[in-house]
């Protein structure tokens, strides 16, 4: 991915996926996407429903690992899959997003890696000269 406003990238073969934007809300859903995007190519996935889903945190980086843990468990109780990630609100402590996407379907879907959980392992939340950069690892 290109290093420019937003993205993200793998980092390691299956380690996990370090993400950036111009602001913690982007590089957050950035993040979400980038995990999404391992699970199912988002070419593959329509827009025809979406999840709202939540997380708090009593830091920026415990905030980072309940919001890809709530993404997670979307994914695994619904078997949804998002092709663009929303957030709408994200302070130090609370984080409100849109998943846009659609349950999986075995048919048009090929499951990429298999993310079950997200660990504190390797997480951090980094901001600096106008550039937030985080990273998430399972």
């Amino acid at each position: 991915m290109s290093a420019g406003d937003a993205g993200w990238e793998r980092v390691g073969a299956d380690a996990g996926v370090r993400a950036w934007g111009a602001t913690r809300a982007s590089a957050f859903a950035q993040a979400a996407q980038g995990v999404f995007a391992l699970i199912v190519r988002p070419e593959e996935v329509a827009e025809r429903e979406h999840r709202e889903v939540r997380a708090q945190g009593q830091s920026p980086e415990q905030l980072l690992f309940n919001w890809i843990t709530e993404c997670l468990y979307v994914h695994e109780i619904e078997g949804f899959v998002a092709r663009r990630v929303e957030v709408d609100a994200c302070s130090t402590t609370v984080i409100h997003g849109v998943l846009h996407g659609e349950e999986i379907d075995a048919d048009r879907h090929h499951l990429g890696t298999i993310v079950k959980a997200a660990t504190m392992d390797h997480l951090s939340v980094v901001e600096g000269e106008g550039r937030h950069e985080v990273r998430i690892g399972w």
